[in-house]
């Protein structure tokens, strides 16, 4: 399990679960890579509080008001994915049982399904909002186990977002709203069409 939190004032028992159970610490494979020259893909998500599934299959509500935008830019070609999030009304801590509590899952509107990618959670902007931007290349892996063994994010190639992104959802979870804050269904944009956090766009 992973604890992340935007704000540190009273965390000390959340990291202690986290320090216990293990997680919270990205391995090499997740670590931040450079900017690729150029990219085959852009997607975009406008996540909501009032699309979240639980791990059960069952609609739960996530938190009133919430809204989040998750950019990302893929090189497939690289396995490289920037992304750059942000969430307005979420209320942290995070908490997920990966190594961090944003991510991409595997599963269609309606469906919940694995995580497949994790980002850094986004933390206080400063303008009332929450971000966090980057770029991470694969092999990709979310510290869960996968029910048949190994990593939910083994194996898992960006083409499979070019190829079905309404397959795919991006989310983030808090301590509060664990099955989800926010969700929304990735949709293709075109190139060049995508703010970015440094002022420009994809």
């Amino acid at each position: 399990m992973s604890v992340s939190l935007a704000k540190k004032a009273g965390a000390a028992g959340a990291v202690t679960i986290a320090v216990l159970v293990g997680g919270g610490s990205a391995t090499a494979a997740d670590e931040e890579v450079p900017e690729p020259a150029s990219f085959t893909s852009a997607f975009t998500a406008a996540a909501t509080p009032d699309e979240i599934i639980n791990p059960d299959g069952m609609a739960v509500a996530g938190e009133e008001g919430a809204t989040g935008t998750f950019n990302f830019r893929i090189n497939s070609d690289e396995e490289i994915i920037c992304y750059d999030i942000m969430l307005n009304g979420v209320t942290p801590p995070y908490m997920s049982m990966a190594r961090s509590a944003t991510h991409i899952h595997e599963a269609l509107a309606g469906q919940s399904g694995p995580p497949r990618v994790t980002f850094r959670d986004p933390e206080d902007a400063g303008d009332g909002t929450l971000r966090s931007s980057g770029c991470i290349q694969g092999p990709f892996t979310t510290g869960i186990e996968a029910e048949g063994g190994g990593d939910t994010g083994d194996g898992f190639s960006l083409k499979s977002i070019e190829a079905d992104p309404a397959g795919h959802y991006g989310d983030t979870h808090t301590m509060d709203f664990v099955a989800g804050a926010v969700r929304g269904q990735l949709s293709q944009v075109p190139l060049g069409g995508v703010p970015t956090g440094g002022g420009g766009t994809a």
